[in-house]
Parts: C-alpha cells; sequence; structure tokens
C-alpha cells in the first residue's frame, strides 16, 4: 500500500510530462528498487505505457537506488547535492535516467488543484505551501548549525575543520620526516 502512494503521484506528475515517457521507453521492462532505509524497499518496472507498476521484491531488480530517509526533504526542494548523495547500483545508465527523470520532473500541484477550488486558491494555497517548505528547511538548517557550534564550542564533541587540517598537514610531515630518517638510517647502516 505505502509502494503505491509513492508510485500514484510519479505516474500523476509523469502523465503531464511527454519528454519524461520517451526517455523511458528504452528502458520498459527494468525493473529498480527503491531503498529509503528504514521506512521503505520496494520495486518497481517500467510498462509499455511508460508508467511504474510496483513488482515483487523477490524481483532482482536491474538497478537499485538507497539513499537515507534525511535526503527526502532535500531530494523534494530539489536540491542538486542530495541526488549526487544517492548510492547506485546495478545498471548506471538506468538509474541515470530515472536520477535524470526525478531532477527535472515537476508536479503542477496548483493546475491540480485549481480544478477542485478555482485558480485564486489554488495560487494561493501553493504559494503557502511553498514559504512553509521554505520555512522548514531553513529551521531544520538553522537548527543543525546550532548543534554543531554547540558541540564544537561548548560541549566539544566535534572539532573544527582547521584544526582537522592543521594534524592531517602535521602527520603527512612527520611521515616525510621518518621516510628521511629512515633512508638515513639505510645509508648510514651501508
Amino acid at each position: 500500500m505505502l509502494t503505491s502512494i509513492v508510485v500514484s503521484p510519479i505516474n500523476h506528475a509523469l502523465r503531464g510530462e511527454s519528454w519524461a515517457c520517451k526517455r523511458l521507453q528504452s528502458y520498459v521492462g527494468k525493473t529498480a528498487r527503491v531503498r529509503i532505509f528504514p521506512f521503505l524497499d520496494f520495486n518497481f518496472i517500467v510498462q509499455p505505457d511508460c508508467e511504474l507498476a510496483h513488482t515483487k521484491n523477490s524481483i532482482i531488480a536491474d538497478t537499485t537506488l538507497t539513499l537515507t530517509a534525511g535526503l527526502i526533504p532535500r531530494l523534494l526542494m530539489n536540491d542538486e547535492d542530495a541526488f549526487h548523495s544517492i548510492i547506485i547500483s546495478g545498471d548506471n545508465d538506468f538509474a541515470t535516467a530515472l536520477l535524470d527523470i526525478g531532477k527535472n520532473l515537476r508536479w503542477n500541484a496548483e493546475q491540480d488543484l485549481s480544478k477542485i477550488v478555482g485558480d485564486i486558491p489554488a495560487h494561493r494555497i501553493t504559494r503557502t505551501g511553498k514559504q512553509v517548505i521554505h520555512w522548514h528547511a531553513g529551521s531544520i538548517h538553522n537548527l543543525t548549525q546550532t548543534l554543531v557550534e554547540y558541540w564544537v564550542e561548548e560541549q566539544p564533541m566535534l572539532t573544527k575543520s582547521i584544526y582537522i587540517k592543521d594534524f592531517a598537514q602535521e602527520i603527512s610531515k612527520l611521515q616525510g620526516d621518518v621516510h628521511q630518517l629512515e633512508d638515513r638510517i639505510k645509508k648510514l647502516s651501508k
């Protein structure tokens, strides 16, 4: 049931985008597995009408896309870096096509909503929804930055990146010195 909640809106968006259907035509009959740890794990197949349909999880998928639940809000906000955080295994071309479609596929919520409530309320509702999403993302970012600052400055559990870089440089210098010392010892022992 959870799978249909995910696949149905994707199919709805695919119906409105002919370019996405053309892109999927070369992958008809291929299966993909989506793993959103720890919540979701499902397989789907590309059908001849270029829509997606749920398949049994026992089928070995042609490609697997693995992501964490924390990436979902970033993906919904079309954060380009979030797409690079998805782990791909299997058919890389198929996975790349799916990710490209995911990056560029847009659901026109305002148009669908206008059929129910009218144009002006639909515009206001979607604008408010976008503002809420941006506010939520900003709040998460601010909370993350506050926690990092607390764990670095107040309750040291993390180290500043400059200290880590300095430490790494000191280790590299020490390794170079050790190699030079080994070379000298070898020369002296001869």
